[in-house]
């Protein structure tokens, strides 16, 4: 018992990993003149951009705070009020009481969930800390990270959405016919959005798009599942398509904004995530509204039978397929699969397990995603890869696409307290799994780290080469250490 506590007492510290979020340095590691507009100004259009790939990628408004707060630390700029909005990045440094303060704004055009760009600039982040680059040389490097293509082919990327939707439909308890139309329909659904997209078409439309798309397959199916023979059950295939499209929201990111402080920011992600979702509703309803009239009326979604132990391997291998196909879809590194498919099996491990005993879908979703959130900061310490990774591709399988298909079939049906009961639950699922990614997150970064991490991780101090002699006014040469 002692030994155990005393294993437990030397990664529980007071001191604080580096996970996502950096830590503070103590001094500049390239320190800067103050006075020189030109530097100052390179240094924070270099800690404005880092915070723009990180912002574009997901990354909650606190986070994209502290890396820019940071960088712009690391060379001499240590009073800086960072200013991060749903769309745009402040940064005003403090020069002194004699010099004007010197600031810079980006604005955030693009979303895009490229995990490789996203571990690139960890990276140089914690390459900026660790060798002490100069602001010219992350500039460069930063260049070359925004300007590279995505390390695979598109059409790997449609296999990954592709792949997610059939082990969704795995973990729905579909058959391989379900399963194979499940992958097909996502195909032309990545497809045609990415037509779609090409031509400029509001991101809402693209998810009305795909929610149409998702529908219309089941349907049509279910009105010949006699003269093929077979016994479909639509309600399986929608569900798929709907968390394929749901995957790709900022869900996360706006829980996360919510509960860190970060309101403003909270709130307008959270609406978009609102108007995209229900752009996903108004797409599955316009398909099943053709097909009620065209005579095919769907089954009505019973209840969800209480999860059987003896699936849960085959709950738990989908679950990590899942979500090793959401992350070679937004373009994760190799390391980072492999990480976001653990992150996926121990979630839905605890999740089938807390269902088992008979604990709500709200909780138990909580409940996993916790895990995943905890897991996923201990696994991004030694796969460098961020946590935000590991956490959104790990709640993938466990989206309510189900249950927001049911609260709107249910609507559509006239069973209103029905449905928005099925809706409000829905809700709470996903609020549930952001939040407790939050807090698993939370509990990794007061973990201490390893002993072999803090030496790979010691902050390297600025060599000092030539020494140059600095001649004073009564003539007195005093030399002073160039930084190298």
């Amino acid at each position: 018992m002692r030994k155990f506590a005393a294993s437990f007492g030397s990664l529980v510290a007071d001191r604080r990993a580096t996970v996502d979020a950096v830590t503070a340095a103590p001094t500049p590691l390239q320190p800067i003149d103050l006075t020189d507009d030109a530097r100052v100004a390179e240094v924070l259009d270099l800690a404005v951009r880092v915070g723009e790939v990180l912002l574009a990628s997901g990354t909650s408004a606190i986070d994209t705070a502290t890396q820019v707060k940071f960088i712009a630390a690391t060379y001499g700029l240590a009073q800086c009020d960072v200013d991060v909005t749903y769309n745009s990045i402040v940064v005003s440094a403090h020069r002194g009481p004699l010099i004007p303060p010197a600031s810079t704004m980006r604005i955030v055009h693009y979303r895009s969930m490229d995990f490789t760009r996203l571990a690139a600039a960890d990276r140089l982040t914690r390459r900026i800390r660790l060798e002490a680059i100069t602001p010219a040389q992350a500039h460069a490097a930063l260049d070359a990270i925004v300007s590279a293509p995505h390390p695979y082919n598109r059409w790997i990327a449609t296999l990954g959405w592709a792949g997610l939707a059939a082990a969704v439909a795995v973990l729905l308890g579909g058959g391989p016919l379900i399963i194979a139309v499940s992958f097909l329909t996502t195909v032309v659904i990545d497809r045609v959005n990415r037509v779609l997209n090409r031509f400029g078409l509001p991101y809402f439309f693209q998810q009305m798009m795909g929610g149409l798309i998702a529908a219309a397959p089941a349907t049509a199916l279910y009105m010949v599942q006699d003269q093929l023979g077979v016994t479909i059950r639509p309600s399986q295939i929608i569900a798929a398509g709907v968390v394929v499209l749901l995957s790709g929201l900022s869900l996360v990111g706006s829980v996360q904004d919510a509960i860190t402080g970060a309101p403003i920011t909270a709130a307008a992600r959270f609406f978009e995530v609102v108007m995209m979702t229900g752009g996903i509703i108004a797409g599955v309803a316009l398909s099943l509204r053709v097909a009620s009239a065209l005579g095919a009326n769907l089954p009505v979604i019973s209840n969800d039978a209480q999860p059987d132990l003896t699936q849960l391997p085959v709950k738990v291998i989908a679950g990590a397929l899942a979500s090793t196909f959401y992350a070679l879809a937004c373009y994760a590194e190799r390391r980072a699969l492999t990480a976001a498919g653990l992150g996926g099996a121990a979630g839905l491990l605890f999740f089938v397990l807390a269902q088992s005993l008979g604990i709500g879908p709200v909780i138990s979703s909580a409940i996993a995603a916790t895990v995943i959130g905890f897991a996923g900061g201990l696994m991004a310490r030694r796969a460098l890869t961020p946590p935000l990774v590991v956490a959104v591709a790990g709640i993938t399988p466990l989206l309510p696409g189900l249950s927001l298909y049911r609260g709107l079939y249910a609507m559509l049906n006239d069973e209103v307290i029905i449905g928005l009961t099925a809706l409000l639950g829905a809700f709470g699922i996903g609020c549930a799994l952001a939040a407790g990614v939050t807090l698993g997150e939370w509990g990794a970064r007061t973990l201490r780290r390893p002993p072999r991490m803090r030496r790979n991780t010691t902050l390297r101090r600025p060599r000092f080469g030539r020494r140059s002699v600095v001649m004073s006014n009564s003539g007195a040469g005093s030399v002073t250490p160039k930084v190298g």
